[in-house]
């Protein structure tokens, strides 16, 4: 009796957790997402060579994140951190239009790769803050979103700086990630 109170008690009130990659082109503000929402503050970034990973604490969910430049010499390594995640988070600069096909480009391939067909899908569309940025209904059209089938995807407008719109990002991301029996 005793061991199956505890049990029950554990899978309560036990955090969740989630393992998220988060990719984008270079300069679309990845690392000032993940540490906005690590730290609660802005952080002095350069270009990730690599990635970072951090453990980002929110409700009862305790998400690590996976923060892998974007620059296309780097991009091919994505493969190797695609195993076992469960939310993809790919971050699009809202004011880059002249990448925006490039930012389609990778997104499809990924959306291809047979280890990730199960990870939900969040695109942050971040720099709101810029003037002359596109909304989140225009990078809707221009990454092709409608034409992801059998795909569970969510776009929401982000300001990584003032934190706009990411907890909004994290509450969808943990609301649709597939529950593992």
């Amino acid at each position: 009796m005793g061991i199956n109170f505890t049990k029950l008690f554990s899978q309560l009130f036990a955090k969740k957790q989630i393992r998220v990659l988060m990719v984008g082109l270079d300069a679309a503000g990845k690392t000032t997402i993940l540490y906005k929402l690590k730290l609660g503050e802005i952080v002095t970034t350069i270009p990730t060579i690599g990635f970072n990973v951090e453990t980002v604490e929110y409700r009862n969910i305790s998400f690590t994140v996976w923060d892998v430049g974007g620059q296309d010499k780097i991009r091919p390594l994505w493969k190797y951190y695609f195993q076992n995640t469960q939310g993809l988070i790919f971050v699009v600069d809202s004011n880059d239009r002249e990448r925006v096909g490039e930012a389609r480009d990778e997104l499809h391939k990924l959306m291809n790769e047979d280890e990730l067909r199960d990870a939900a899908l969040l695109i942050f569309a971040n720099k709101q803050d810029l003037p002359n940025t596109m909304n989140a209904a225009e990078i809707t059209d221009e990454l092709g979103l409608y034409s992801l089938r059998q795909r569970h995807w969510y776009i929401q407008s982000t300001c990584a700086t003032s934190g706009e719109g990411l907890y909004e990002g994290l509450d969808w991301l943990s609301n649709n990630i597939p529950d593992k029996a």
